[in-house]
């Protein structure tokens, strides 16, 4: 359980930091005030991305194996 909590929380962190990111700069683009748009969005976007890599996280990974075995 320590693990799955720790890694949905980095893969949470990551993703929802460079994804907030893209998507601000889609937005808006470059301007003085990026920083400020970008890390509001992901000061909102971290929990969300959280919540769903946590209550999601064992689904994908029984999809993913149950891929793996009809691919191989």
């Amino acid at each position: 359980m320590m693990q799955r909590l720790v890694s949905s929380i980095l893969m949470s962190l990551f993703l929802s930091f460079v994804m907030s990111c893209w998507v601000t700069w889609l937005n808006l683009g470059w301007s003085e005030e990026f920083v400020t748009h970008w890390m509001t969005a992901f000061r909102f976007a971290w929990p969300a991305a959280w919540l769903a890599a946590f209550t999601l996280g064992p689904v994908v990974q029984s999809l993913t194996q149950k891929l793996l075995r009809v691919i191989s």
